[in-house]
């Protein structure tokens, strides 16, 4: 017998206009985790003279973010899978609001810092659910595409954080304007989702059939009623068991469920091995990874500008390409290229040390790394959790999963200098290209491609997997 799945139509491009909308709504809150992010590197100097800060209170100010993001991914779950996904999204606009002003209004560095906690909680929060919420409304053959338009905006609220900080710095009270213009886009953002209909898939498994049916019609176009009453009996068809709200430790008790473990272990150890490759130290640390090579001050500098001009054009690539690659293949490919360019990075250091005469070099391999990272990890990072995870625990998988990047984001930011210290510029770049070579490996094995399969088959499949292994 054919699945209900199987019966849903592969939908062309007239299916991808009604959800773009929705969708450029939502990664506002990728343009949001981006911006607050970045603000705080042109900030910071202007800060530490303002409230006289020293090097450990500069670190909490900065590492804060961090803690806050942590809180907030391990809790949005669990509210988004008993409450939807549009409420918690509008609730996370409210935080970013609120956080943008304590910033901008803090009187000591305390205050800064628990406004930093605030914006962390607001992080925290869309990067679980927003691929989560435009996953579930996009259709198949646009889905890769559609979520990787959050990293997009996340790559676009970097630049901005940047731009906003080169043209405000010589404004007074700089740094409070730098924080303070974040309110502009969270205040769009909480509006626009207000306006937004809620995640069909949710509603469908949760009560809501004929709601379900009828944003599915607006979403995939009222001349295709058939497809969208399909795509409806696809999500219905799950078990009964797996229906409608459960008790949140319930919840997470799931996570451990043998149906579910393939989906969990590829998701999570995608975030740690993804983070623990050194991603964001190389984008933090530019500067001073450039220096170490030979480069002097400004010309690090004009390099760092470089690299993030690579980030931001190689990300609309792997966009391009990760529905028609997909996404295995595409992350397998990607991590081997990482692994390369941090092993020539480690050569070049070595055989360079302050030599000059190789420090383009360096700056060359750091580039061919940020390109593969913008093109194949970064995108990939958040649409491969959205797609694998159950409907009925989705919020709080994503919520363990992105718990498991902000954690392991902030152990790697904490010991990478720690490292570059003990085992040297060598050293630390070939452990980390090591670790991008056991991504690779651990994409090849674990990792299931996806790519224009609906939500459900895919759930179906791992559901296979889990029992063919027992």
């Amino acid at each position: 017998m054919t699945s209900p799945s199987s019966t849903v139509p592969r939908t062309g491009s007239a299916a991808l206009r009604p959800v773009l909308g929705v969708t450029l709504v939502a990664a506002l809150g990728g343009l949001l985790f981006g911006y607050d992010t970045g603000v705080i590197s042109g900030a910071l100097l202007a800060i530490e003279s303002d409230f006289h800060l020293s090097p450990f209170h500069s670190g909490v100010v900065v590492s804060s973010l961090l803690v806050g993001a942590m809180i907030g991914a391990a809790g949005a779950g669990g509210l988004a899978d008993r409450h939807g996904r549009r409420p918690v999204l509008v609730t996370a606009a409210a935080i970013f609001t609120l956080g943008a002003a304590l910033a901008a209004l803090a009187p000591s560095a305390p205050v800064l810092t628990a406004a930093r906690l605030v914006l962390g909680l607001g992080i925290g929060v869309a990067s679980n659910l927003v691929p989560v919420f435009i996953a579930e409304l996009a259709p198949p053959r646009y889905r890769g595409r559609l979520v990787g338009l959050n990293q997009l905006m996340i790559t676009l609220g970097i630049v901005l954080a940047y731009v906003a900080n080169y043209t405000l710095e010589d404004v007074t009270h700089s740094w409070r304007w730098m924080f303070g213009l974040a309110a502009v886009p969270a205040l769009l953002f909480g509006t626009g989702m207000l306006l937004q209909p809620e995640s069909p898939r949710w509603l469908a498994l949760n009560g809501s059939p004929e709601r379900a049916r009828s944003i599915l019609r607006r979403l995939r176009g009222h001349d295709d009623a058939a497809a969208a009453d399909a795509e409806l009996a696809a999500m219905t068809a799950l078990s009964p068991v797996r229906r409608g709200p459960t008790a949140s430790g319930g919840r997470w008790r799931a996570l451990a469920d043998r149906s579910v473990r393939p989906a969990v272990v590829a998701g999570i150890g995608l975030q740690i091995l993804g983070q623990a490759s050194g991603v964001n130290t190389v984008i933090y640390y530019a500067p001073k990874i450039f220096e170490s090579g030979g480069l002097g001050s400004s010309a690090s500098i004009l390099a760092t500008v470089g690299v993030g001009v690579v980030n931001l054009v190689m990300t609309p690539v792997g966009m391009a390409v990760v529905d028609r690659f997909g996404r295995r293949r595409l992350l397998a490919c990607g991590a081997a290229v990482m692994a390369v360019a941090l092993a020539g990075l480690a050569a070049t250091l070595a055989a360079g040390g302050q030599d000059s005469s190789l420090a383009w070099l360096a700056v060359l391999c750091v580039v061919l790394f940020v390109a593969a990272v913008a093109t194949t990890l970064n995108v990939v990072v958040f649409i491969i959790p959205s797609e694998l995870y159950p409907q009925h625990i989705r919020g709080t998988a994503m919520s363990a999963t992105m718990f498991a990047n902000w954690s392991m984001n902030f152990l790697v930011s904490l010991t990478f200098l720690t490292l570059l210290d003990a085992l040297g510029g060598p050293g630390t770049f070939t452990l980390y290209a090591a670790v991008c070579a056991l991504l690779t490996l651990f994409t090849v094995r674990r990792i299931p491609e996806t790519r224009g399969k609906s939500l459900e088959e895919i759930e179906r499949e791992i559901s296979r997997t889990a029992g063919a292994t027992r």
